[in-house]
């Protein structure tokens, strides 16, 4: 074997296991955006927060920091939204999230992590390494073996799988 297939075997498998536990965080916590929408896995807290009385129905998510806030029906002193309900008499509010367990919550938190966290390099370095993964096992094995031309079939056969799961 020539010096760069030895390299690129040595630096693959180093990386590989180097990597292995970032993987692991990534698939899991995958698997658990996949479900974010729901409340797979997520334990309800209520919160009492207390704001201004009388705050006019449109206002009261901005007021009470509500991204998604959806006004759902009002009756006498109470108005009624998703996920809460809020007192217009008195300024009390009661806010119902879904979290996830800590570790959990946190291993979703770096699959997602932006350029505004300080976790995106890790983000960055991640990618580009799998994208050596990839490209890397192309020098796994001499072109004219068996195995690299059914390498190929398969690559082949991934990228087509996922064109079809992206344009469908």
């Amino acid at each position: 074997m020539n010096n760069s297939k030895v390299s690129m075997r040595v630096l693959h498998r180093y990386l590989g296991f180097f990597l292995a536990g970032i993987m692991a965080v990534y698939a899991i916590s995958g698997i658990v955006l996949i479900f974010r929408d729901t409340d797979f896995l997520k334990s309800a807290h209520t919160e009492e927060v207390k704001i201004a009385p009388n705050v006019k129905n449109e206002l009261i998510g901005k007021e009470l920091g509500i991204r998604k806030y959806q006004f759902e029906r009002e009756a006498a002193d109470m108005v009624y939204f998703k996920n809460g309900d809020y007192n217009k008499k008195t300024g009390v509010a009661h806010i119902t999230t879904k979290e996830l367990p800590y570790v959990l919550d946190k291993m979703c938190h770096l699959h997602k992590a932006s350029t505004d966290d300080p976790l995106y390099w890790l983000n960055i370095f991640f990618g580009v390494s799998l994208l050596f993964f990839v490209l890397s096992a192309f020098w796994m094995y001499l072109p004219k073996t068996k195995a690299f031309k059914a390498g190929l079939i398969y690559s082949l056969a991934g990228m087509v799988l996922t064109l079809i799961l992206l344009f469908i």
